[in-house]
């Protein structure tokens, strides 16, 4: 194999055998992708000549996967949850003793931490992309309403 193709492993068709009482049924399945690694990375990649549906479905799946990047409020929002879970199970008593195994500042951790308690409805539309205007320093400057409703009116509509 040449450098150049190099990490390329291509997809080949896959014949199933169905066994029939009156005889076997032959079916064939073919999707076509190429798997490229770049770095750590592995990314599946379609031909040019690929069947209308399945290059319709690869580019949803692009836009999906562009639209979920990995932000700075969806960072904060999974440590968030991971730190309440530790407080859930008793791993630690308190924020400042994960601040403290988390070499950060008391005040850092609590601000973070109280992103446990967003909607489920603003999480959602952060994981989706679809409201760029909540960001991380958008929802830590301000105090968090205890009702979801209200933290909707507040974040998702922009005052």
């Amino acid at each position: 194999m040449s450098k150049k193709h190099r990490g390329r492993f291509k997809g080949d068709p896959v014949t199933y055998q169905l066994p029939n009482p009156a005889g076997g049924v032959q079916l064939e399945t073919f999707v076509p992708w190429t798997l490229v690694k770049r770095g750590l990375k592995k990314q599946v990649i379609t031909p040019l000549d690929a069947p209308q549906a399945f290059l319709s479905e690869a580019t949803r799946e692009r836009q999906a996967r562009s639209a979920a990047q990995d932000t700075a409020l969806m960072r904060a929002l999974g440590l968030a949850h991971h730190w309440q879970r530790l407080l859930d199970e008793g791993r630690f008593a308190s924020i400042s003793e994960i601040a403290q195994a988390e070499g950060l500042d008391l005040g850092r951790a609590s601000r973070i931490a109280r992103l446990a308690h967003l909607a489920p409805s603003i999480v959602e539309s952060c994981a989706a992309g679809e409201d760029a205007g909540v960001t991380l320093e958008r929802v830590c400057r301000r105090a968090i309403p205890q009702r979801w409703d209200v933290q909707c009116a507040r974040l998702l509509s922009g005052r």
